[in-house]
């Protein structure tokens, strides 16, 4: 039993970097083996921002979303991040701040659940991409299906760039098994994974 969700703080990131958008795009490329060497809390901070960061006071996010129905979600799978215990965590865009979702090393079990992947269980961390369907297609309808996969893309690009950015690598995992991934993660019925995304260094 949990005790009530501990709530983490996560540093500002920042707004400028040594890399160009046109670096970071001729450079991207698809990482799966990484070094033994942790991430930063500033690194995962940035990452996240990068992913669903609210970027002015209407709350718009680093990534396009139809009709501003935000219906993407992000977990943070910690296994080797500097002064953050192992865990799964939630990122909440509006407090910049990660919750305490479940805690313990759960790599070896978001492995499993993806087919044996070992990028995913040799990275320091894993980004996990979800949705909530029904706040999009509520007002879209079945078309609404496709803009959570086109903004689910989006993040996903912003995922990559920024590691290049910061020299760190990353791959985006569509193989699993949908119903381990939300046992892992302990979603809830509505939430969907779309995409697993380890990351570490190069």
């Amino acid at each position: 039993m949990l005790p009530p969700i501990n709530i983490i703080k996560l540093p500002q990131p920042r707004l400028q970097s040594g890399t160009s958008i046109e670096e970071a795009l001729w450079q991207r490329r698809s990482i799966r083996e990484y070094s033994e060497n942790p991430l930063t809390l500033s690194e995962i901070s940035q990452l996240l921002w990068a992913t669903q960061g609210i970027t002015n006071r209407e709350g718009f996010r680093t990534a396009p979303s139809a009709g501003a129905l935000f219906p993407l979600e992000v977990y943070l799978v910690a296994g080797k991040v500097e002064n953050l215990p192992h865990g799964i965590y939630k990122y909440h865009p509006k407090g910049n701040e990660l919750a305490l979702e479940l805690d313990g090393d759960m790599r070896s079990d978001l492995c499993k659940a993806a087919l044996e992947q070992d990028c995913i269980l040799k990275s320091p961390a894993s980004f996990i991409i979800t949705a909530v369907f029904e706040r999009v297609t509520i007002k879209y309808g079945n078309r609404g299906i496709i803009y959570v996969h086109i903004e689910a893309g989006h993040a996903a690009q912003n995922i990559h760039l920024q590691a290049e950015a910061l020299k760190l690598g990353t791959v985006v995992v569509g193989a699993f098994y949908d119903e381990e991934v939300k046992k892992v993660l302990h979603l809830p019925d509505d939430e969907q994974p779309l995409c697993i995304m380890p990351i570490g260094r190069k």
